[in-house]
């Protein structure tokens, strides 16, 4: 049994267990474990709760087969909650729907953190510049350069707009969106406060 978690906390002995999409970040659904439920959980990498319903232990999946692979297993820092990022077969609820909240599990979490990991690439190829970094090329050659790179593939992506030509498109939006992400470093700005302004925009006014 992880010494991180109490089971001891709850007179039942059981916890809550948050499952959330590992790829989404949509959370799932909320369950139920004990020690026993734990343990089979990270044996065999597919969720399983303490029912408390059937007072038994119960597979999610183990009737419709819309199992849920676990990808990686946390716990609160109280050692009383767990929270399961896990890969579903299929729809969660019993009624169908993606979620227990009955939301969509559309979006893909990974490409938003990759984003931010870019980001970060960028910002250490300022700070620890290096010979064979592209990147840092771009920073020793300063504002002037980098301005210029950005309007040269916003052209490029322009002139690409007018064809029919999906994957030469996707590459130039790729490469504006990539030198934008540079300039903004280059001007010390965080795209963060972009985006603050798109939702402050956004707001509907009273």
């Amino acid at each position: 049994m992880d010494k991180k978690i109490d089971f001891n906390k709850s007179p039942d002995g059981l916890v809550p267990a948050i499952i959330q999409d590992y790829q989404t970040g949509k959370v799932l659904m909320l369950g139920y474990m004990n020690a026993e439920a734990y343990e089979k959980t990270k044996k065999e990498n597919i969720v399983t709760f303490f029912s408390r319903s059937k007072q038994r232990l119960w597979t999610k999946g183990e009737t419709s087969d819309n199992f849920l692979h676990v990808k990686e297993i946390l716990i609160d820092c109280d050692g009383d909650t767990i929270l399961i990022h896990a890969s579903p077969d299929g729809p969660t609820c019993h009624t169908g729907a993606d979620t227990c909240f009955n939301e969509v599990n559309s979006a893909d979490y990974r490409k938003i953190l990759f984003v931010n990991h870019l980001r970060e690439v960028i910002k250490g190829r300022k700070q620890n510049p290096t010979d064979e970094s592209y990147t840092s090329h771009l920073f020793r050659k300063g504002i002037n350069k980098v301005a210029q790179k950005v309007g040269e593939e916003a052209v490029e992506l322009v002139i690409e707009a007018k064809d029919d030509n999906k994957e030469l498109f996707l590459g130039e939006a790729a490469d504006l969106f990539y030198h934008y992400l540079v300039l903004l470093e280059q001007k010390n700005y965080e795209f963060d406060e972009v985006l603050d302004v798109l939702i402050k925009r956004h707001t509907p006014r009273p």
